[in-house]
This record gives structure tokens, C-alpha cells and sequence, in this order.
């Protein structure tokens, strides 16, 4: 039987949403083992002068417990 447990993690990328959700992934995974999926639970954005600076998203994590 397998145990569960989901996180939420907050990463943010000058490039794109996607680009956020992977660094937020590939951050997590150097202390979290045995990550199953990831959830983009909201995106956003900050603007600066019209022009989107940084992307932001919130993600659900989740993992297998050992």
C-alpha cells in the first residue's frame, strides 16, 4: 500500500509559466523523493510599465512517503 502526501510550492521564472512549473519541480526534487505528479493549481503574473516581468505559479506536489 502506498502513502501520499501533497505540498504546495510557489516558483516563478522571468521566461514562462512553464518554465516556473519545472523550476519548482526540479527545486523540490533535490529534498523531496518520489514525486508523482505536479498540479498547476493558479498561475499569475507580475507587470511592470505594461510588459509581464515575472511568471508565477502555484504548484500541488505530489509524492510518496517511504
Amino acid at each position: 500500500m502506498s502513502v501520499l502526501k501533497v505540498i504546495e510550492v510557489l516558483a516563478n521564472s522571468e521566461i514562462s509559466w512553464e518554465d516556473a512549473a519545472r523550476k519548482g519541480v526540479a527545486k523540490a526534487a533535490t529534498s523531496l523523493k518520489n514525486i508523482r505528479s505536479a498540479y498547476i493549481k493558479d498561475h499569475s503574473a507580475t507587470v511592470k510599465d505594461g510588459k509581464i516581468t515575472e511568471y508565477r505559479v502555484n504548484l500541488k506536489l505530489t509524492f510518496e512517503l517511504e
